[in-house]
């Protein structure tokens, strides 16, 4: 199972940051495990207890029609694509998947997924140090920068100012 392929099926799209997750489809899994997604539901609705809202949840209409714009699910109309809201499994989710679906291909693949998040967790963590580096450095010089645009500013004032008030100048010409 080719990791980059995994990685390309785990979503963590805007709709889903008040969840906090990243997830899985069921559509994908189903394809990933090589079984229909009808079935694949199947076996999660007869365990339907190992599968709380924080492993397992179903998208609302307005994630779905979000996912549908995205293009992550095919369209709905007529014959084909999706007729029901999918299911989104979470990393715990898919480790709970993994006692249910007793096939070597469903090991296998489970194998490959939890390396797929465990890859996608240690990036996030190593892009969440160079975000604070660079925060650290955009703070360093901006309070340079403000001291130059105060000087910039100063000198501006003092311009506008000179502008502003009349200059006597020597009188040119008869004097009375």
């Amino acid at each position: 199972m080719q990791l980059p392929a995994i990685q390309k099926k785990i979503y963590d799209p805007d709709s889903y940051r008040d969840r906090g997750q990243k997830v899985m489809f069921d559509f994908d899994l189903a394809e990933l495990y090589e079984v229909e997604t009808r079935a694949l539901n199947q076996a999660v609705k007869r365990n339907y207890t190992r599968f709380p809202d924080d492993f397992m949840f179903q998208l609302t209409k307005d994630e779905f029609e979000s996912l549908m714009s995205q293009n992550v699910i095919s369209k709905t109309d007529g014959r084909g694509g999706t007729r029901k809201l999918p299911h989104a499994f979470t990393e715990q989710g898919l480790a709970m998947l993994s006692g249910i679906l007793n096939s070597s291909k469903a090991v296998m693949v489970n194998i490959a997924i939890m390396r797929a998040f465990v890859f996608l967790r240690g990036y996030a963590l190593s892009h969440s140090d160079i975000t604070k580096k660079l925060s650290e450095i955009e703070t360093k010089y901006d309070r340079q920068f403000k001291d130059v645009y105060d000087a910039i500013n100063y000198l501006l004032q003092k311009d506008e100012e000179q502008k502003t008030q009349p200059v006597e100048r020597k009188r040119i010409g008869y004097k009375k």
